[in-house]
C-alpha cells in the first residue's frame, strides 16, 4: 500500500515535533508500505526547521517539503502559512509526490483546509481519503481562543471540517469522544476509528542519563529521604502548573519534594510565584533531552500531570506525556477532566479535581502514604496497559486495520 500523510507541521526525530508521522511511516514501512509524507518548511513545533524545499530522506522516511513563510505565535503570519501550504499543494501537487501514486491520502494538519488538496489528488489517483483529527477546528480556537462562529477564519474553517466529514472514506483521531460531534457535523455512521498517541519502545531501552544539575537535587532529595513528585514537559498555560505548585506547598510538612523539568512561556511566571510566596520545596530544572527522559521519570516516586479545566477536553485526551509516565512505572495524578479517564481505565493513579491545589495535594497524599507495594502495583499496571495499547507498533497496526475496513 501506498500512504501518502499531507501534515503542514510533520516533523521526526531530527527536526523535532510533531513526531507520529514519522514513527507512522516508519512502523508502516516495516509492514511492506511505502510511505510519503508532505510539510510545511517552516512549523512553530520544530526545534529545527527543513533546509530548503524539495524531497528529503529522514533516517529513512520520505519527506516532501512544501516552502512556506515563518511566522511568531498565532496570529496573521501563521494563517498565511497556512494557505500557502494548501495553495501550493492544491495547485502543484505532482511537483510534491514526484511520481508517487497514493492508495490512501490522509489528511493530517493539525487544521482541517488540507482536505482540498488531499481529496484532489485521491481523486486522481482513485485513492481511499482520511482525515485524521488531532485536534477538533474550528471547535478548538472557539472554546480555548474565544472566537466567535461567525468570524471569517472560522467560517472557513468550519467549511472545511464539514467537507471533511461528507467526502472522506473514514476518519482516524486520537480523541476517543469525538465520534458524536463529528456525526453531528455530517459524519456517516462508521467512518470514525481512534488511534490514540503512544510511545516509541527504542527510546526506553538504551535511554541516556540525566545532566548533573538534575542528579546532584535527585540525589539530595533521596538521601533525604523525601517523596518526590515529578513533572517532565511544558511549562505552559494550559498545563496548570500553578496548581500543582500551590498543592506541594500546602503539603510541604509531609515530606513532599516537587520537581518540575522543562520550559514554556509560563516558566518564569511560576518560578516568580514561588519565589514570592517562599515555597521551598518545589524545584525547577532545566528542559533534558528526548532521550534521558525514562532515567528522569525512572528518579521519581510518583508522577503528575494537568490541564486547564476546559469544555473541549469533553471529547477526549491522549497526552503522550502520560503514556511516558505510564512506561516509567510510576504512580500518577491525573488533574484532568476529560471525557476519557486514563489512569482509571489503566488504574495506574489517582485523579484530582484540576486547578484544585487542595485536590492535588491530597491525591499526592493519598499516594504517598500507600505502601511501597500498592505504589509499585500501580506502576506496574499502567507499564503492562501502555506495552499492550500504546506503541507505535501497536498504533500502527490498528490504523492499517482501520484503513482496509474503509470503503
Amino acid at each position: 500500500m501506498n500512504i501518502l500523510v499531507i501534515n503542514h507541521y510533520a516533523g521526526s526525530p531530527e527536526h523535532g515535533m510533531e513526531f507520529r508521522p514519522y514513527y507512522m511511516a516508519r512502523e508502516w514501512m516495516k509492514s511492506g508500505n511505502k510511505v510519503l509524507n508532505i510539510g510545511g518548511t517552516y512549523s512553530h513545533l520544530r526545534r529545527k526547521q527543513p533546509e530548503r524545499e524539495g524531497r528529503e530522506i529522514v533516517k529513512g522516511v520520505y519527506y516532501s517539503w512544501v516552502k512556506v513563510n515563518r511566522y511568531n505565535g498565532n496570529g496573521v503570519g501563521r494563517i498565511i502559512s497556512m494557505f500557502l501550504f494548501i495553495g501550493k499543494l492544491m495547485c502543484n501537487y505532482k511537483k510534491y509526490l514526484g511520481g508517487f501514486k497514493p492508495d490512501v491520502v490522509v489528511a493530517s494538519s493539525t487544521y482541517p483546509l488540507d482536505i482540498y488538496p488531499a481529496r484532489k489528488i485521491a481523486k486522481r489517483h482513485n485513492a481511499k481519503l482520511v482525515y485524521e483529527v488531532h485536534d477538533l477546528w474550528p471547535l478548538s480556537p472557539m472554546e480555548l481562543g474565544g472566537y466567535s462562529a461567525s468570524h471569517p477564519f472560522i467560517r472557513v474553517m468550519q467549511a472545511a471540517e464539514d467537507y471533511c466529514y461528507r467526502h472522506v472514506n473514514g476518519v482516524i483521531s486520537i480523541l476517543s469522544k469525538a465520534e458524536g460531534h463529528m456525526r453531528e457535523r455530517g459524519l456517516a455512521e462508521g467512518k470514525f476509528h481512534c488511534v490514540p498517541n503512544g510511545i516509541v519502545l527504542e527510546d526506553w531501552k538504551s535511554p541516556t542519563g540525566i545532566p548533573d544539575e538534575h542528579k546532584r537535587l535527585l540525589k539530595r532529595l533521596h538521601d533525604e529521604g523525601k517523596f518526590v513528585v515529578g513533572y517532565a514537559g511544558a511549562h505552559g498555560p494550559a498545563n496548570s502548573l500553578d496548581s500543582v505548585i500551590d498543592a506541594a506547598a500546602e503539603i510541604k510538612d509531609n515530606n513532599v519534594e516537587l520537581v518540575l523539568t522543562g520550559t514554556g512561556q509560563d516558566k518564569k511566571k511560576l518560578m516568580k510565584h514561588t519565589q514570592e510566596k517562599g515555597y521551598k520545596n518545589v524545584h525547577f530544572l532545566p528542559p533534558i533531552n528526548k532521550m534521558a527522559i525514562p532515567t528522569l521519570l525512572g528518579e521519581m516516586d510518583a508522577l503528575y500531570v494537568g490541564l486547564q479545566k476546559q469544555s473541549l477536553f469533553r471529547y477526549g485526551i491522549s497526552p503522550n506525556k502520560m503514556y511516558d509516565y505510564m512506561m516509567a512505572g510510576k504512580p500518577i495524578i491525573q488533574a484532568i477532566d476529560a471525557g476519557n479517564n486514563i489512569v482509571e481505565e489503566a488504574k495506574c493513579g489517582i485523579y484530582a479535581e484540576p486547578e484544585n491545589a487542595k485536590s492535588i495535594g491530597n491525591a499526592i497524599l493519598k499516594i504517598k502514604e500507600m505502601s511501597r507495594e500498592e505504589r509499585e502495583a500501580l506502576g506496574k499496571n499502567g507499564h503492562e496497559f501502555v506495552l499492550k495499547n500504546h506503541t507505535y507498533q501497536v498504533l500502527a497496526e490498528k490504523f492499517l486495520d482501520a484503513l482496509k475496513n474503509m470503503k
